[in-house]
């Protein structure tokens, strides 16, 4: 069975082929710039790249392009788009619907209902599935969400203290993202250690340009650090993660900025970017402050301090933690920050091996925790599009 896999954005369209059967990713790529000039990279495992600019009006030339390069005599990998069986599309957010599902016309209606509550993500990826049920009918449309992993967490963990009829009116809860790769991580991380995860507490670190920490008892999210928006929880690229919420009002009356101008510059000029003035790229915070760049060296600590909060919060939650995973791109490939994170956690159990965090192949799974170490560390890279490819599967068989 060969299923395609896109995650939408507002001018972008990532996508992969997976032949399920045998476990391959047949090509992948990326549009981008869709609605201004267009561009495409086109990949096939051990051949030869494909780059074009191509005019993408909107997400449907973004769709018909990929159809058309996926069954090219020259680029392709399949005869015929008919040998499609699923398309699986990413969602960031999911409100209500707790599992995965095929996206019929009830789904679609929900999903338009909850843009208000997801305003960023929620409008490409409905475009992406639209532009596909066009060019592909009659092929089952799957939505995977982020969100649904987090469908076992307990009301305890998801309310906020705040008036309860925000929540039944608005929809204000803690929501969770970056379900997809933290579900796929723990599951690894069993197999890894070669225990069944439902006797495993497992903490799932996703460090990358967005993060999020989740706490998974025995196989089911338990808290997790994003919350009713991404912007929850660790400092990010260029978000600030948990804050007060009366700096906004205080910003607003002494700055003369508004609401809207607050919330931006909190989502787009904060994080690592905000704290350093240097980059929202770690790569460039690291450099910096290894030239002494006080404010780059601020940014990072105040970075692996908040990990260092939340996976100690969430060992309490689960009354200890057996297994401790980085991923994502600064979480596989930022030995210094996985060290500031998972070292002085002795009384977590964690005797950590900085040879083993420096010297591994990377993109394998890999323990970075020292040989007799009671709970284990480990680097485990995520594969978001192969988790929705499985469950588009399921749901197409």
């Amino acid at each position: 069975m060969k299923i395609l896999v896109v995650n939408a954005g507002s001018s972008s369209l990532k996508y992969q082929l997976f032949d399920m059967d045998e476990n391959l990713v047949l090509a992948k790529g990326l549009c981008e710039k869709i609605g201004l000039s267009g561009a495409i990279t086109h990949k096939r495992p051990g051949k030869a790249t494909y780059e074009a600019d191509y005019p993408m009006p909107t997400h449907n030339e973004a769709i018909a392009l990929v159809l058309k390069l996926l069954t090219d005599a020259e680029w392709g990998v399949i005869a015929d788009v008919s040998e499609i069986s699923a398309v699986g599309h990413r969602f960031a957010h999911g409100g209500k619907i707790k599992q995965s599902c095929i996206l019929g016309d009830e789904e679609m209606n929900y999903i338009e209902s909850i843009i208000p509550i997801n305003p960023l993500h929620g409008p490409p990826a409905i475009k992406g599935v639209n532009a596909c049920k066009a060019l592909m009918p009659g092929v089952p449309m799957v939505g995977v969400f982020d969100t649904s992993f987090y469908s076992t967490v307990e009301e305890k963990a998801y309310i906020y203290a705040l008036p309860y009829e925000w929540y039944e009116k608005y929809g204000v809860r803690r929501y969770g993202f970056h379900g997809t790769s933290h579900r796929y991580v723990a599951a690894e991380a069993a197999k890894f250690v070669g225990k069944p995860i439902e006797e495993l507490k497992i903490v799932t670190c996703h460090i990358g340009s967005g993060s999020s920490i989740s706490a998974v008892k025995y196989g089911k999210a338990v808290d997790t650090s994003m919350g009713f928006t991404p912007q929850e929880g660790l400092p990010m690229g260029t978000r600030c993660g948990t804050i007060d919420p009366s700096i906004i009002e205080y910003i607003c009356t002494n700055s003369g900025m508004s609401v809207k101008e607050v919330n931006d510059a909190l989502n787009k000029k904060s994080g690592l970017l905000g704290v350093s003035g240097v980059s929202n790229d770690a790569r460039y915070v690291w450099e910096a402050a290894e030239q002494g760049n006080h404010r780059a060296q601020l940014a990072l600590d105040v970075l692996a301090h908040s990990a260092k909060k939340i996976i100690g919060s969430y060992a309490a939650v689960m009354n200890g933690v057996d297994v401790i995973v980085f991923t994502a791109g600064m979480g596989e490939n930022d030995a210094r920050i996985r060290e500031r994170i998972a070292t002085d956690m002795e009384y977590l159990g964690v005797e950590f091996d900085k040879d083993a965090n420096t010297n591994f192949t990377r993109g394998v799974p890999c323990e970075i925790s020292a040989k007799g170490s009671r709970t284990k560390v480990l680097v485990i890279p995520t594969d978001e599009e192969y988790m929705i490819a499985k469950d588009t599967e399921a749901l197409a068989k």
